[in-house]
């Protein structure tokens, strides 16, 4: 197994950006003032060998880029053992369907659903998590798992453009999560979603899936006065519209998903604000249900192989710094 001990190194490359900027700046520059010394081509072949300037900056960047996968700490797993832990299965399906681009809540509804779905999984790190986005149709996107950094990153990748077909599948959404747990044990459905699927097939299979040992939680995300929906035309920010061309509003729909709670045994939150009373009082009844014992495999033991990349890292640097100082005497007052 391949990871990085500290991926939050990785937020040094949010610098790279100034980097860019000065190094165009330094490069518009040197380039003037080498064509105070002579014509640039008359100058390269008069002294062989002279390197040209963006080899420098490309050598040096590389350089950082290194130094930051080195800091990243690059890791492989070398032993792998065999344990036993107890666990509580639970789903979240997650709404990736249009309207949840709406921004009647901030920043949309999609991200404040995708922010708090990463909360939950972070919250409860002894459970087994799958998740399961839906639009017009259910797709499984990860089957449950202990890897929570696994889970984050699929949250955090979701998006409305991962949709093939448009709607709010929550009822498939639900007999999908079914269909990939077959234990015989109580496990939890997290629905985040704006409910627009007026359907009372949702309330009827969340009703079915109580009856096997689930207990479906609904989260409304969005408001019920809703928001125009936003969509992008050949590069330009619009709002999607009806055949007659009026504006389309998204409103939250309460109903289906109160009725999707009670009929599935959970409760039904409204994702508005602060909403952690609203995660810690799912997270309380989460904590009721039973646990199983679960035998899982992990890596105990991981080799680090950051040296490389900080002595590659240097070398690039050295490099860099060797032909800048060999240019530096035609660049220089």
């Amino acid at each position: 197994m391949f990871r990085f001990e500290d991926p939050s190194a990785f937020y040094l490359m949010l610098g790279f950006i100034p980097v860019v900027l000065v190094i165009f700046w330094a490069a518009a520059r040197q380039k003037n003032r080498l064509e105070k010394f002579g014509n640039p081509d008359t100058v390269r072949r008069l002294f062989n060998g002279l390197p040209d300037r963006k080899l420098s900056y490309i050598l040096t960047g590389t350089g950082l880029l290194f130094l930051i996968l080195a800091a990243a700490n690059p890791q492989w797993g070398t032993k792998r053992e065999k344990s036993r832990v107890n666990t509580r299965d639970i789903f979240i399906a997650l709404d990736i369907s249009r309207s949840m681009d709406a921004e009647d809540v901030s920043p949309s509804r999609l991200e404040k659903a995708k922010k708090f779905a990463e909360q939950l999984i972070s919250s409860r790190p002894s459970d087994q998590f799958g998740l399961i986005f839906f639009a017009g149709n259910a797709y499984l996107q990860m089957p449950l798992t202990t890897d929570h950094a696994a889970a984050t990153l699929f949250v955090r990748a979701a998006s409305t453009d991962m949709a093939g077909t448009q709607g709010t599948a929550i009822e498939e959404a639900i007999r999908m999560a079914e269909e990939k747990t077959k234990e015989n044990h109580h496990k939890a459905l997290v629905v985040i979603s704006d409910g627009e699927d007026h359907d009372q097939e949702a309330a009827d299979a969340a009703e079915e899936a109580a009856g096997k040992g689930w207990t479906v939680f609904a989260l409304g995300v969005g408001t019920t006065e809703g928001a125009k929906i936003p969509v992008i035309n050949e590069g330009r920010e619009e709002y999607k519209s009806d055949e007659e061309g009026n504006p389309v509003i998204s409103a939250l729909n309460p109903e289906l998903l109160k009725s999707v709670a009670e009929n599935g045994k959970g409760a039904f939150y409204a994702l508005e604000g602060d909403y952690r009373s609203t995660l810690d009082d799912l997270n309380a009844r989460l904590d009721k249900m039973e646990k199983r014992a679960v035998d899982i495999r992990s890596f105990t033991e991981f080799n680090s192989y950051y040296q490389y990349f900080l002595a590659s890292g240097l070398l690039f640097l050295l490099a860099g710094m060797y032909f800048y100082n060999r240019l530096k005497p035609f660049i220089t007052n």
